[in-house]
């Protein structure tokens, strides 16, 4: 088993374990691990399309599932709660969530052929290119839209704050829609013209799709925010990925006002 394997089943497992332990965790939340587990011997263990193509299908409902925090047996602590970061700013909480960050996992134990070998220096130089790019775009466009504008801060939440978007946003985000979703929908479309450009907007809008639940302003942002992520992926790999997506949101956060202005 390669090593980014063995350290990331590790780690779950030590981190589950500590849950459990805190009482973080209940017996339901065993039938979603039972359930990731069948997902990953389906798509690991067997080469019939039908076997595989079903344990692709069993993960992509549980991700969803788990990424609306809709699985029962999973207790997340809030660690912000109703929190104004600035004085025009909406109440804003934020909870320890230990039901996404399973996706995440899945992706890196059953799919590492989707985490292609990048120099540090071309993961450099392409996060550097499309973080200014796409906060230039983002940022530009939510103030057009009135939904932030500028307000630099620091709160003294902003570790908690740094430590979740991270870890349990970024990172998850990142491996479900680029790694495996534009990753999976490039090898797809790899014998057609502009495949991985198709990949790209098609992950893109998902993502902003994703976002609906915020209103059409925050899907949209999404979107074009996907796009800037989704090169970063293609030209950079998981990194990139991160630190595009993570650097954006840190902007918002740190730079303008957040979430959004309070109506």
């Amino acid at each position: 088993m390669p090593a980014i394997r063995w350290t990331s089943l590790t780690l779950l497992t030590l981190g589950y374990c500590i849950a459990l332990n805190f009482g973080h965790l209940s017996l339901p939340a065993a039938v979603t691990f039972g359930l990731l587990a069948m997902a990953g011997v389906c798509v690991t263990q067997f080469n019939q399309r039908a076997v595989v193509g079903f344990g692709h299908g069993l993960f992509i409902v549980l991700a969803l599932a788990l990424g609306i925090h809709w699985l029962p047996g999973f207790f997340s602590e809030r660690v912000i709660a109703a929190q104004r970061f600035s004085p025009e700013a909406a109440p804003f909480s934020m909870y320890f969530n230990l039901d996404k960050p399973l996706i995440g996992y899945w992706i890196l134990l059953v799919c590492p052929w989707l985490l292609p070998a990048i120099s540090v220096k071309q993961i450099a130089k392409t996060a550097a290119l499309t973080l200014f790019a796409t906060c230039v775009a983002c940022m530009a466009l939510a103030v057009s839209l009135g939904i932030t504008g500028w307000s630099p801060k620091w709160p003294e939440q902003g570790p908690l704050w740094l430590l979740n978007n991270l870890l349990l946003v970024t990172l998850t985000e990142e491996l479900f829609f680029r790694v495996y979703l534009q990753g999976g929908l490039q090898r797809l479309f790899q014998r057609l013209r502009g495949g991985p450009a198709l990949a790209i907007c098609v992950a893109s809008l998902l993502f902003g799709v994703a976002h609906l639940g915020s209103g059409w302003q925050w899907a949209l942002l999404a979107g074009i925010a996907g796009i800037g992520y989704g090169l970063a992926y293609r030209f950079g790999g998981l990194q990139a990925a991160v630190v595009t997506h993570f650097g954006l949101n840190l902007v918002h956060f740190s730079l303008f006002t957040y979430p959004v202005f309070d109506r």
